[in-house]
């Protein structure tokens, strides 16, 4: 194995996908510039037949996706950020989501599409949302949340290879970190969580950019004697269930660490299925560290008191042990 940024593990899997399989195109938003650095060298190297820079106009290029798909092509559709599938959203719930159950399974659309999602670079409110919980409240949308190099390529080469419509999202400002990423075709079943800590006190599910700072939580918790088991799902739709209700019944404490806005967040849909179907492990209430419900503000000072960190993460587990 050898160690790889974030988004290089990205553009390795773009390479690997399209060089597999000539019917892999991709466009959207500045993929030729790759300016987020996750499509850089494709242009050189598969034309401008299969890599494709277009208007920004979301609301075509969710469409386009769509019927490119529908003709038989494998689609990556670019919207470099998450807020830009609002702008998309009428071909993303209309079609991208139901067109298979309405066709009787008869039309199959293989689209991917990236979009980086979260605070914490001051890119501003309209820039700085994570909305997978909008994503996952549309069915028939797989919701892909890597947080590391390895699973970043495993989940988007699964995602490309597959004959229904996933978003993978990017989590923004954490392209630099390294990571060790297997060598070969390596691929990231969907539904699959990694149980990236093992512990006996508290379970703590994070999702995407929030692994980081749970596992330096789960080092600060460490020191006081607490074992965290952390649990990172990796994709939210198809959610691995079954791995976070072994790891509660176990630790009988949950916290769920989730980038997104509280209200109806993907920590809430976890918490209720826990609720749901492992009440009777719980020995105290399940906390969420959410971001309060509020547009994300430009200045950094006011992001960073907005969303999760390490030690907001520490203290919700304290407070679920000491219940």
């Amino acid at each position: 194995m050898a160690k790889k940024r974030y988004i290089q593990a990205i553009n390795d899997a773009l390479f690997e996908e399209m060089e597999r399989d000539p019917k892999v195109i991709l466009f959207g938003e500045d993929v030729e510039l790759a300016i987020m650095g996750d499509t850089r060298g494709l242009l050189a190297k598969f034309g401008r037949d299969r890599i494709r820079n277009t208007p920004i106009c979301e609301a075509t290029l969710t469409g386009m996706a769509v019927g490119a798909a529908a003709a038989g092509y494998r689609v990556i559709l670019h919207l470099m950020f998450s807020n830009f599938i609002y702008t998309g959203f009428d071909a993303i719930a209309n079609q991208m989501g139901k067109l298979r159950l309405m066709t009787g399974g008869q039309l199959k659309l293989p689209i991917t599409v990236l979009c980086g999602y979260g605070g914490g670079r001051s890119t501003a409110a309209q820039h700085s949302d994570t909305p997978y919980p909008v994503l996952m409240n549309v069915g028939g949308i797989h919701v892909l949340t890597p947080s590391n190099a390895a699973d970043a390529k495993g989940l988007l080469k699964q995602a490309i290879r597959g004959d229904n419509p996933s978003f993978f999202m990017e989590a923004s400002g954490r392209g630099g970190e390294m990571a060790e990423v297997p060598d070969g075709d390596h691929l990231v079943p969907f539904g699959s969580a990694a149980i990236l800590r093992e512990g006996k006190d508290a379970t703590v599910v994070a999702i995407g950019h929030m692994v980081k700072f749970a596992l330096e939580a789960a080092d600060q918790l460490a020191k006081q004697g607490v074992a965290v088991e952390l649990v990172d799902p990796r994709t939210l739709v198809p959610l691995d269930e079954a791995a976070i209700i072994r790891s509660v019944q176990k630790t009988g404490h949950l916290v769920v660490v989730d980038e997104a806005r509280d209200r109806c967040s993907a920590a809430s849909q976890i918490a209720a299925v826990i609720a749901d179907k492992a009440f009777g492990a719980l020995k105290g209430p399940i906390k969420r560290v959410t971001v309060p419900n509020v547009a994300m503000p430009y200045a950094a000072i006011a992001e960073r008191r907005l969303l999760p960190n390490p030690t907001s993460i520490a203290e919700a587990v304290t407070t679920a042990l000491a219940a």
